[in-house]
């Protein structure tokens, strides 16, 4: 199973960071995570996972949201091939308004409503875990 980690991060407009995704499995957009590395801590992950495609570095831990399954794309000895994914999510307050993506897999990055991140997210599976945790944020 592949372990992902990331964050909802909430600005102080009440809205809340996503990012375009470009990479080898066509655009879309989603919330900012990404791979934990080996030996890291998926909370550190999601901090470097943030900084990467939002250029969001002022963040206040709010709570860890929880963890959900579901499956998604991944290569295999340079072959695409659906895996099971971990992915853990947390809590984020920002100060920060300007979004400055430095990872060119997600060159873009814009503050929505929750509403519309799930309008516009790709994932059934992250679609959902937003809706059940709607009322936590």
């Amino acid at each position: 199973m592949l372990n992902k980690a990331g964050g909802v991060v909430l600005n102080k407009d009440g809205k809340i960071a996503i990012v375009k995704n470009s990479g080898r499995f066509g655009e879309y957009w989603s919330l900012p995570m990404g791979r934990v590395d080996e030996n890291e801590d998926v909370f550190d992950c999601a901090l470097r996972e943030i900084r990467e495609e939002t250029g969001l570095v002022n963040l206040e831990l709010v709570k860890k949201l929880g963890s959900y399954n579901r499956k998604g794309m991944d290569y295999d000895n340079g072959e695409p091939k659906e895996v099971p994914k971990k992915i853990t999510l947390f809590l984020f307050n920002t100060n920060e308004m300007e979004l400055k993506p430095v990872d060119p897999d997600n060159p873009e990055a814009k503050w929505v409503t929750i509403d519309e991140a799930i309008n516009l997210m790709r994932h059934e599976g992250d679609k959902e875990f937003l809706r059940s945790v709607k009322d936590k944020i």
